[in-house]
């Protein structure tokens, strides 16, 4: 369509430099034909096109340059000014007629109207030799063009929260090179939701699926806001090996008077039984093997089951991105090798690409 969007489908080079970590997995995934929820990426060709234009670019390397960390006042400025601009400064006319074509493309492919999440993308993201999980914003249930390309300038602004600006810094990730893409996906009307790595985050046995999940959205679950139902599965024969139920007090579902997501209580009843049936488990340990044998690397990927797709279709994969700690350890130490860190990162980038 653009240099400044595609879609997950339209069969493009998944290149990390373009799609940053998130949505240049969600091609690869698409073409690999997982079950991924349709939807395109704003690449950082419109992000960077708009920073050039609007002439913010030198102010945002003023702001930071020899920032000091320990500052939290001065950090939280910082960030506050530069997103600031962002948010504030208008979009060029091709970068938002390119997302608004995209955007009714998206639409037309169903019958009525539907909400879509968004979803940060950052080029340094979903490394092995960095976690930068729940750095950069998603917003979900999101529903008109005006709505969506607000949110995905918040999503450009959030490369620059105060959290992010520190972690960068403090672990000498340079901002050079540094940039965003946003994912625009359909909304997944979850029933159950959470995440699943293929080895066991404990131990770093690979021989084991660890899955959490809960009721309704995953957000709650990746942020830890409540205690999931905990399974693991042996990867080879797909048999769960233990299994808790957890707590489950809330869930995320849609208000769809309010075209927004809310966190309700889960009755008693509902927090006493299991997320998922056994055919589900077994169905998340499948999706999550076959990303981890794409990808070529143990993998921590986040999944949803639609409520609005019948049984056995209803299994979507909202991510997939390397695991981050297991990856460091060699020889039951801690730190990786010297040198480790380059070739590692390395491995993280052709990964994603698929190649």
């Amino acid at each position: 369509m653009s240099a400044y969007v595609t879609f997950f489908d339209d069969k493009c080079d998944p290149r990390l430099e373009l799609l940053g970590g998130k949505c240049a997995s969600l091609v690869a995934l698409t073409a690999a034909g997982l079950s991924v929820p349709p939807g395109f990426a704003v690449t950082t060709a419109s992000f960077e096109t708009f920073l050039d234009r609007a002439g913010i670019r030198t102010r945002i390397a003023a702001l930071l340059d020899r920032l000091d960390t320990t500052d939290v006042r001065k950090v939280d400025a910082a960030s506050a000014e530069i997103r600031a601009a962002i948010e504030e400064t208008p979009v060029p006319d091709d970068v938002r007629e390119a997302f608004d074509t995209a955007y009714e493309r998206l639409q037309s492919r169903f019958p009525q109207p539907v909400p879509v999440a968004v979803r940060s993308s950052a080029t340094a993201e979903d490394l092995p030799d960095a976690s930068f999980a729940g750095q950069q914003d998603t917003y979900l249930w999101l529903l008109g063009r005006d709505e969506v390309a607000e949110h995905v300038r918040r999503c450009w602004a959030s490369l620059y929260t105060s959290r992010a600006i520190t972690y960068r810094m403090q672990n000498h990730i340079p901002d050079e090179g540094l940039s965003m893409a946003v994912a625009v996906q359909k909304m997944v009307n979850a029933r159950s939701a959470g995440v699943a790595m293929t080895i066991d985050p404990a131990t770093g046995d690979r021989a084991v699926i660890s899955i959490d999940s809960s009721w309704g959205l995953g957000e709650l679950v990746v942020s830890g806001l409540v205690t999931p139902d905990h399974v693991k599965v042996d990867k080879v024969m797909l048999s769960v090996v233990a299994q808790t139920v957890g707590d489950k007090h809330v869930e995320l579902v849609p208000d769809t008077d309010g075209r927004r997501v809310i966190e309700v209580p889960v009755d008693d009843a509902r927090r006493a039984e299991t997320s998922l049936t056994h055919e589900e488990i077994v169905a998340v340990a499948t999706i999550a093997k076959r990303a981890e044998k794409h990808f070529g690397s143990p993998q921590d990927i986040e999944w949803a089951i639609d409520r609005e797709l019948p049984d056995g279709e209803n299994l979507m994969l909202l991510q997939s991105r390397p695991e981050t700690v297991w990856s460091h350890k060699t020889n039951g130490n801690d730190t990786a090798p010297a040198g480790a860190g380059i070739e590692s990162i390395a491995r993280a980038l052709m990964a994603q690409v698929g190649r």
